[in-house]
């Protein structure tokens, strides 16, 4: 059991301007307190998420915090996309072109597969169909 933490939950995390700053917040309780088994994300949605970041607020501070969130904490597991892993993200990408799903999308569904993880904590509804979301 565990869940994947997507992007936007952890941009919206860390800003208090987001609009989906509370719900994020209590979700991340509800996972830090495990009731979703263990915390997952990856390295490629570190980068997104301190992106994302930076380009919504122009503050890099705010990017550095939701990296430094992520990457400090004794509770989230960070997966690392390998050579193999980006060789099977890149065959899943180009299988589910026609869903509109991006490369990073695509990383987080083949290493939600390789580490049997069930659940996704995330506003992207491209999953949906793929892994149950929780948002």
């Amino acid at each position: 059991m565990g869940i994947f933490l997507d992007t936007g939950v952890l941009v919206a995390v860390r800003n208090a301007d987001d609009n989906r700053h509370e719900r994020s917040n209590n979700l991340m309780e509800k996972a830090l307190k495990d009731d979703f088994g263990t915390i997952y994300t990856s390295d490629y949605i570190i980068d997104e998420a301190t992106t994302l970041a930076l380009v919504r607020t122009d503050d890099p501070k705010l990017a550095i915090d939701v990296g430094k969130y992520t990457i400090d904490s004794p509770r989230i597991k960070i997966l690392k996309i390998s050579r193999k892993d980006f060789q099977a993200t890149w065959e899943k990408f180009k299988s589910l072109s026609d869903e509109g799903l991006s490369f990073t999308d695509c990383s987080t569904l083949h290493l939600m597969e390789e580490n049997r993880i069930d659940k996704i904590m995330s506003y992207d509804s491209g999953f949906d169909g793929f892994k149950k979301r929780i948002c």
